[in-house]
């Protein structure tokens, strides 16, 4: 991940109604959840959301697909991945074992 790629993901988790609706979508998983639903799981009006869920897209945190009508969005694993990695790149000096419990704890099977 590019630096200013890095500093997009930043800037979109350093509000707090983005950040959990981030948590949240990670801790759904693969079953996503539409709009609506993470609106009314964070208590957050819907247009507002609408605002965060586009701020979290454009950097590349989250993905959408649309089923019918509604939208459901998922995060991007790829994009957390990817933002992991540019923190992580030059660690530990050039000795990765180091860095190797920080790297157990994040890994995951998703």
């Amino acid at each position: 991940m590019e630096k200013n790629r890095a500093l997009d993901a930043f800037a979109a988790l350093s509000q707090q109604t983005r950040l959990d609706v981030f948590r949240l979508l990670i801790k759904t998983g693969e079953a996503g959840m539409s709009a609506g639903d993470i609106s009314d799981a964070l208590g957050v009006r819907q247009n507002t959301m609408s605002a965060n869920l586009a701020i979290l897209s454009r950097a590349g945190l989250i993905r959408s697909a649309r089923e019918g009508r509604s939208i459901r969005y998922f995060a991007d694993m790829d994009g957390l991945r990817g933002l992991l990695g540019f923190l992580m790149e030059d660690c530990c000096g050039g000795n990765p074992a180091l860095c190797q419990p920080v790297i157990n704890q994040l890994a995951c099977a998703c």
